[in-house]
C-alpha cells in the first residue's frame, strides 16, 4: 500500500467534474444499483467497518479504479487488502495540528483511498471495499458521507451528490456513499443487563437443577415399596411350596 499527498481543493473539484461527466456519459443510474456502504446506522465514537460495494461498471463497461473520498473529523483509516487491486492511501494536512489518544501531535490525515484493479472487475460482477475507521464522536444524529468516484475502461461514475436538507437521497441520480450516525450507547449499562441477565438465568437452571432429586423421592419411595411387597409374595410362595412337597 502507498500513499500520497494532495490538496482538499483538488479532491473536491476532481469529483464534482467527474460527477458531471458521469451524468452525461452515463444518464441516470438505477437506484438498486448504486455504490453504498452496508452498515449502518453507527454510533458515534465507534470502531467501524464499512463495506463499501460496487455492483456494476459503467455502462456496461469493467471498473479499473475506486477513489473513496473520507469526510471530515476522520483522521486515520486503514483499508482492507483486496487481491485483485493495489491500494493507495492519499493525505492531506491539517489546517490544525491535533494530539491523538497516545499523545502524539498528527499533522496530517487520510483524504482519500483509492483502489486500483490489476484486474478490470467485469461489469456483470460486484466486488466489495472495507475500511476500518473511527466515526467522530460529535457526529451523532447527523450522515456521513463518502463521494466515490468509480473508473471504468470506457467513462466513469461519480457517486458524489449530496442531497440537500430535506431532499431524499434516493431521488438523486448518483448519491454519495452514507452512513448514518446514532448518539453512543452506554455500553457498560448494556454490558450490566447481559450479566444481570445471564445471572437469572444461570439461577433459574440451578433452582431446577437442585428441584429434580426432591420432585422423584416420592416415585423411589413408591418403587421401593412395590419392590418390597414383590420380595415378600416371593418368599410367602416359596414357603408354600416346600411345605407341600
Amino acid at each position: 500500500m502507498s500513499t500520497r499527498r494532495t490538496k482538499r481543493p483538488a479532491l473536491i473539484g476532481a469529483a464534482a467534474l467527474a460527477g458531471a461527466a458521469a451524468l452525461v456519459l452515463g444518464g441516470a443510474v438505477a437506484a438498486s444499483a448504486h455504490v453504498s456502504i452496508a452498515e449502518g446506522p453507527v454510533e458515534a465514537g465507534s470502531y467501524s467497518i464499512l463495506t463499501f460495494g460496487v455492483p456494476h461498471g459503467c455502462d456496461g463497461s469493467a471498473t479499473t479504479e475506486v477513489a473513496i473520498q473520507i469526510p471530515d473529523g476522520i483522521n486515520a483509516v486503514t483499508p482492507t487488502r483486496n487481491s485483485l487491486y493495489t491500494v493507495e492511501k492519499v493525505m492531506e494536512d491539517l489546517d490544525t495540528p491535533i494530539t491523538d489518544s497516545h499523545g502524539n501531535e498528527v499533522t496530517e490525515r487520510v483524504a482519500q483511498v483509492v483502489y486500483t484493479a490489476t484486474t478490470p472487475l467485469p461489469d456483470g460482477q460486484r466486488d466489495a471495499f472495507e475500511l476500518s475507521l473511527q466515526i467522530p464522536e460529535d457526529a451523532a444524529d447527523s450522515t456521513l458521507y463518502f463521494p466515490t468516484v468509480q473508473t471504468c475502461e470506457q467513462g466513469e461514475t461519480a457517486w458524489v451528490q449530496i442531497p440537500e436538507d430535506g431532499q431524499d437521497a434516493h431521488d438523486l441520480d448518483a448519491p454519495a456513499p452514507s452512513v448514518n450516525v446514532v448518539a453512543a450507547s452506554d455500553t457498560a449499562s448494556h454490558g450490566h443487563d447481559d450479566a444481570t441477565e445471564a445471572t437469572a438465568d444461570g439461577h433459574d437452571e440451578d433452582s431446577t437443577s437442585a428441584a429434580a432429586p426432591a420432585d422423584q423421592k416420592p416415585l423411589v419411595i413408591t418403587s421401593l415399596a412395590v419392590g418390597g411387597i414383590g420380595l415378600i409374595v416371593a418368599v410367602i410362595a416359596l414357603l408354600k411350596g416346600r411345605k407341600k412337597a
